[in-house]
Parts: structure tokens; sequence; C-alpha cells
């Protein structure tokens, strides 16, 4: 799975495997090593989620968005490519969260 933050967004590409992998247990993940020891670490996930809305959560080294498990069914059961939504956060500052099928992708 790829992740890319760039100015107000936040965007995550899953190879097929992972869209596999998503649609079987809800939820996939990737630990990125930044430093000496286990606690020197990024963990980005995308998980499915009860909730009608979109949901970001972070903290302690890790990055999860939460997709409605109404939409999470439909995206990983059809050839929809991706799933957006755009959160408001501190300040009035919008975050646009992009979550997309990366089937070309052979990794």
């Amino acid at each position: 799975m790829k992740l890319r933050l760039e100015d107000n967004s936040l965007r995550l590409r899953l190879s097929e495997a992972e869209v596999q992998q998503f649609a079987e247990t809800g939820r996939v993940a990737v630990s990125l090593s930044l430093g000496p020891t286990n606690s020197d670490s990024l963990t980005y996930a995308l998980e499915r989620a009860e909730s009608e809305e979109f949901r970001i959560t972070h903290g302690a080294g890790a990055i999860t968005v939460k997709v409605p498990a109404a939409l999470a069914l439909h995206w990983t059961g059809t050839d929809q490519n991706g799933l957006a939504a755009t959160l408001m956060m501190a300040n009035d500052q919008p975050l646009k969260i992009l979550v997309e099928k990366d089937l070309d992708c052979r990794h």
C-alpha cells in the first residue's frame, strides 16, 4: 500500500492483493521503520468501520483511515476505482482523503 501526503490531502493506493485482503479481513496495514528501534516506525492502515462516515485516527506512530462498511464492501466488490471524502479538521481546514485501487501495480 502506498501512502501519499501532500498539502491537505492523504492518499492510499492499494495493490490487487491488498484490496483482496481488505475485502476479506476489513483491514490492511503497512509499517515503515524510521529508526533503529521498533518504536521508531510509522504504521498506516485502512480499516472498514461500522460508522457511516469516513474517519481518520492518528497517534503513537500510526495513521488509520476508516471507511464506512457499506462503501468499503461496494468498492472491493466492483470495478469502482476510488473512494473520496473531505473531512473538516482544526481551524476549518479541509483534509481530502482518497483511497484507490492500484491494479496495474505488480509488486
